[in-house]
């Protein structure tokens, strides 16, 4: 049985509570991720913020004013999701990408008691989906015309 930690990114990006949005954004282009676990000083996950959530945020300041220096004012602790489902390294992997499909998240941190120690994003099972599919057509045997 594949586990989680046989597919996760170990040790993802993270942020702290009082880094401003300005960071976040930079930090998802410049790594192409779309999910950032925050973390407290003694590295332990307590919360997360998404692409969605930065988005937000500057829809929610464009509509107050138009000042550039309000990215500074937002810090993760004022648009980060609080309450964050995790999964363990050794949780199986079908049993992760239900839960995410049925939650409609698009990542689950993965921590060993309070550390994060990976990520595993619906990028992932895409990417284990593909595999499969490849293998499928690798085994599957040609048809011949007679």
């Amino acid at each position: 049985m594949f586990t989680v930690e046989d597919m996760m990114t170990p040790h993802p990006h993270t942020l702290t509570l009082e880094r401003p949005i300005s960071d976040a954004k930079q930090l998802m282009a410049k790594s192409g991720i779309r999910h950032i676990p925050i973390i407290n000083k003694k590295k332990e996950l307590i919360g997360l913020v998404t692409q969605r959530n930065i988005l937000a945020a500057q829809e929610s300041s464009l509509q107050q004013s138009v000042n550039p220096e309000q990215d500074l004012m937002i810090t993760m602790a004022d648009i980060m999701l609080e309450k964050v489902a995790t999964v363990t390294p050794k949780a199986g992997l079908k049993e992760a990408a239900l839960y995410m499909q049925k939650h409609k998240y698009g990542c689950l941190p993965v921590v060993e008691g309070k550390q994060i120690i990976g990520i595993i994003t619906d990028t992932d099972f895409v990417g284990i989906a593909i595999n499969l599919l490849e293998l499928q057509e690798e085994s599957e045997p040609l048809a011949y015309d007679e």
